[in-house]
């Protein structure tokens, strides 16, 4: 697939934000919301892309913070203008649904793969291709930041799905059976814009609800989520300290 035969192309603009080159991608209003008071300091510049916030400039740090949003092509179109910027490494904070029945509300999901299933991917990757990977390195930092810090996690495929209405018992029968862990919405058009560009998309998963047992149990509300929710953008908060 050739990079220079889209029509419209991201472009840096006239007045582009002064980034570094690592951003995190934070899904979820209440993440995006906690991890923003956690780094906030006087010094941090914030503007507006499409319908979600970037912010910049905190402290020493030259690593960004951009949310919320939902979905691959709105997530893909936020990725495409921070390349564009500049961005070459990318921290994917998001929400899922567990498919295995070894995962549960409130635990912690770092895809290895990213089954497609969604309508953007296939534009970035060969349409043979069923599944998309994360940058191996930005994964094993990810990973160490997270033993480090005494979390727990599940490491696996995950399903990528555009239509959250149509997770049909059938489907998710067909995911369990080719061992993924978790649904979620951006991970495959994600891993594969990365592979496309040439940067590195690493992600981590919160459970917020499960489908394995083929009824939804949602978990939104519950005490261990927030608070797993909460230990995430807390470990995440070191990375910006560590740029």
């Amino acid at each position: 697939m050739k990079s220079h035969d889209a029509i419209i192309n991201p472009i840096m603009g006239k007045k582009p934000p002064q980034l570094g080159t690592r951003c995190v991608m934070v899904a979820n209003p209440p993440d995006f919301d906690y991890l923003h008071r956690l780094l906030k300091t006087g010094n941090n510049q914030s503007r507006r892309l499409l319908m979600s916030r970037l912010n910049y400039g905190y402290g020493n740090s030259s690593m960004g913070l951009i949310g919320p949003f939902l979905g691959a092509p709105y997530a893909v179109i936020l990725l495409e203008s921070l390349i564009a910027w500049g961005i070459t490494e990318i921290i994917f904070l998001g929400w899922c649904g567990a498919v295995s029945d070894d995962v549960r509300i409130g635990d912690v999901v770092i895809p290895d793969k990213a089954f497609i299933d969604d309508g953007t991917s296939n534009n970035y990757v060969s349409s043979q291709c069923s599944g998309s990977l994360p940058s191996a390195s930005l994964s094993a930092s990810i990973k160490s930041a997270l033993t480090g810090n005494n979390v727990k996690f599940h490491e696996g495929p995950v399903w990528s799905t555009d239509a959250i209405y149509r997770e049909t018992k059938e489907k998710v029968i067909c995911f369990q059976k080719k061992n993924a862990l978790a649904v979620e919405m951006e991970a495959a058009a994600l891993f594969s814009v990365g592979s496309f560009r040439k940067i590195d998309v690493g992600c981590i998963l919160i459970v917020s609800d499960e489908l394995s047992s083929l009824k939804w149990k949602p978990g939104f509300k519950n005490p261990v989520f927030k608070e797993r929710c909460h230990q995430v953008c807390e470990i995440l908060r070191n990375f910006f300290n560590d740029d």
